[in-house]
């Protein structure tokens, strides 16, 4: 449970500067950006990332960008929408369209349907925070879905269990009595909200740099998140392993232990030899780094983004700094 704020419109920026910082567009450069540093963070067991493809032979990092590229409109749609207060319908039509378009930029490879769906519906309410006259922090967002449309998410969740699964994370979450990508979000996201950005936020606070703050709070989130990704890959001991694998990282001091990287990477490679991929994770850890953008006195936009070249594998092997 958390306190619901009040949304009623007590701006700390001025209107000018709410519209501007917090408008559609700038959410979703903050949404795309997100997901970029997503995929070019290293190292992410079984994640795809600019230095391998990880558990995955029908994609790599080259894939996402496209993906990206296809979705970037997508974001801003589905804020404005939001802004609108759009019904949940509505939303899930945008978010079809933005499926479909990724689908044929990919090849037909899911990169970001589940994205496109939990940061979609967070670009929704930031929105609708933004056009209140309120800048859209973390708490604001998360009071704003659920008020919104946390009643039909819930109807949604319910209608899924108790009907036959279609996808393989409804598959995955009833088979096991998981919480699956809908319960989230009709409980507001808490592994967003109350493991991977308090995660990310503490590690940033600490001086921790962007890369080790984002890997810190990576294995945060796999350590408790019913992942379905690892269920549909690797069954149910695959999703314990690997949760038992990330709570002995972090037992073991995290990014501030000092062969960090070095057991990061076994675990990548332990994952691949399972083809096991913790797409959920790195999914809720996209949308922390989002959070963390609208934190920010620019309103939702992240320093440049490092370039898609070989470059960016020669960041310094530590995660200090």
């Amino acid at each position: 449970m958390f306190t619901t704020p009040t949304l009623c419109p007590k701006p700390a920026l001025s209107a000018v500067h709410l519209q501007s910082a917090f408008s559609a567009p700038a959410l979703a450069r903050a949404a795309v950006r997100a997901l970029y540093v997503e995929v070019a963070l290293e190292p992410k067991p079984g994640l795809v990332s600019l230095r391998d493809s990880g558990s995955h032979s029908d994609m790599d990092a080259a894939t996402f960008v496209r993906s990206l590229f296809a979705l970037r409109h997508y974001f801003a749609q589905i804020a404005q929408a939001g802004a609108q207060g759009a019904d949940l319908p509505g939303l899930q039509a945008l978010g079809l369209a933005a499926e479909a378009r990724m689908l044929a930029a990919t090849g037909g490879v899911n990169t970001h349907r589940g994205a496109v769906f939990g940061l979609g519906l967070l670009c929704a309410a930031a929105g609708r925070v933004a056009a209140l006259g309120q800048a859209p922090r973390a708490a604001l967002v998360r009071s704003a879905l659920q008020s919104i449309w946390g009643e039909a998410l819930a109807a949604r969740a319910r209608a899924a269990r108790e009907t036959a699964p279609v996808s393989h994370g409804q598959k995955a979450a009833q088979a096991h009595g998981l919480r699956s990508a809908l319960d989230e979000a009709a409980l507001g996201f808490p592994t967003v909200f109350e493991v991977a950005l308090p995660a990310l936020q503490a590690a940033l606070a600490a001086g921790l740099g962007e890369r080790a703050a984002r890997v810190q709070a990576l294995f945060a989130t796999m350590a408790v998140l019913d992942d379905t990704n690892l269920v549909h890959r690797g069954g149910i001991a695959g999703l314990r392993w690997m949760q038992a694998q990330a709570r002995a990282f972090l037992a073991a001091g995290g990014v501030q232990q000092p062969d960090c990287l070095v057991q990061a990477r076994a675990l990548h490679l332990a994952a691949v030899q399972r083809r096991l991929s913790p797409g959920g994770s790195a999914d809720v850890l996209a949308s922390a780094c989002w959070l963390v953008a609208l934190d920010a006195d620019g309103g939702g936009e992240f320093a440049a983004a490092p370039a898609f070249a070989a470059s960016a594998l020669s960041a310094p092997l530590t995660f200090k700094g």
